[in-house]
């Protein structure tokens, strides 16, 4: 039966800090740029 453990400890210990840190930096990262994008766009649109 699937859910009637208790959890893994992989789940609930956080992993190592650098590892923490290049996550927040990819999703900083991806971010910035989604939202570049979106600012490119909305510039393209408005002088046309």
């Amino acid at each position: 039966m699937t859910g009637a453990g208790p959890e893994p400890e992989a789940a609930s210990t956080p992993g190592p800090l650098w590892k923490r840190i290049a996550w927040m930096a990819a999703i900083w990262g991806a971010s910035v740029l989604a939202l570049g994008v979106v600012a490119g766009i909305l510039r393209l649109w408005l002088h046309a």
